[in-house]
């Protein structure tokens, strides 16, 4: 069995199979710094000062010119060849709360979403075992490299592990889920759960900010307040954009929650004013500029989760934390939408 140690640590953790550096790490209780585990972030930096890796990904989007000029390497793209030494920022919120594990699912059904998104309903023989608010990495047929998806429902005894997805144009992931690779029946292998920023206590009402596929993660966490009892004084906001009215959807998902219209809020925005002239009563902006003016008080008042577009994402990131000062420990999102 290979061990990695991590410089300055006396504790060495086993990898074993096909594991990158991040997930043997994690699946071992080690508190890895990570967001994304594909490659995109660049969270997961480390060095090799011993041993032997093999680089699934040397041009991973996450590492910069600097990095590979100073030969550093993404835990999350590198398997270990050998026992190795590893220099790495250890980081203690990064404990994963509940182990990943490797299972094998099977697709019952898929329904559609919107004219471009489907929910995919997975079932497996074990629990299904996550935090409102984590994603999985699937392992598709004729898909170089795992994909991370969001789970939408919550945490059961019977397995079942649902995704609202996005066909994007060119994806690797959407040309296997829409394109008939995966059928009703089809076994593929899911590993998880994984991600940071998952639902917690705190003594706010909470945000949440979604556009395209970042819907799932969010109804999650949605669908966790209404579950969990330490939640019942808290507001919640769920704010939905998309570009045109065929976009927008999950008002569905919240009206089904106790507490709809009373505790629970939906809010909608498309950002194509064209689009709106004909077919749209609602509002007509970005959806984080819909969030600043429904918003009541200071936002530094609120819990914020958020999931979407990068551009959303940034968007959303750059106003509470620049225009208006909220912590940045106030605000939850994983970067690999």
């Amino acid at each position: 069995m290979i061990k990695i140690r991590i410089d300055g640590h006396e504790e060495n953790f086993p990898s074993e199979g096909d594991d990158s550096l991040l997930r043997a790490g994690l699946r071992a209780g080690f508190g890895l710094p990570y967001e994304c585990s594909t490659g995109a972030c660049g969270t997961c930096k480390f060095e090799l000062l011993d041993g032997e890796v093999a680089d699934l990904w040397p041009d991973a989007p996450g590492l910069t010119e600097r990095d590979k000029r100073k030969d550093r390497k993404l835990a999350c793209q590198n398997h270990p060849l050998s026992d190795c030494t590893i220099k790495m920022r250890i980081d203690p919120a990064a404990v994963p709360r509940i182990i990943p594990r490797r299972q094998v699912v099977r697709l019952v059904e898929s329904r559609k979403l919107t004219h471009d998104m489907q929910e995919f309903h997975f079932a497996g023989e074990a629990a299904a075992e996550f935090l409102p608010g984590q994603y999985a990495l699937l392992d598709l047929p004729g898909v170089n490299g795992l994909r991370a998806y969001s789970m939408a429902n919550l945490a059961n005894e019977s397995g079942d592990w649902q995704f609202h997805i996005k066909n994007m144009p060119g994806g690797a992931g959407s040309q296997a889920l829409f394109g008939g690779a995966v059928t009703p029946g089809s076994e593929i292998e899911l590993d998880g759960p994984y991600g940071l920023a998952y639902l917690r206590e705190a003594p706010r009402d909470i945000v949440c900010i979604a556009g395209g596929s970042g819907l799932s993660p969010m109804v999650s966490v949605a669908r966790g307040v209404a579950a969990d009892a330490a939640f019942s004084a808290r507001q919640l906001h769920f704010f939905y954009g998309g570009r045109q009215p065929r976009d927008i959807c999950g008002e569905d998902f919240l009206r089904s929650l106790p507490g709809y219209s009373e505790r629970i809020h939906y809010h909608a925005s498309i950002s194509e004013p064209d689009a709106a002239q004909q077919t749209w009563p609602g509002t007509v902006g970005f959806v984080h500029e819909l969030a600043a003016e429904t918003l009541a008080g200071a936002l530094a008042d609120y819990e914020y989760y958020f999931a979407g577009p990068p551009a959303m994402a940034e968007a959303v990131q750059r106003m509470l934390m620049i225009d208006h000062k909220v912590p940045f420990d106030q605000l939850h999102f994983d970067r690999f939408f």
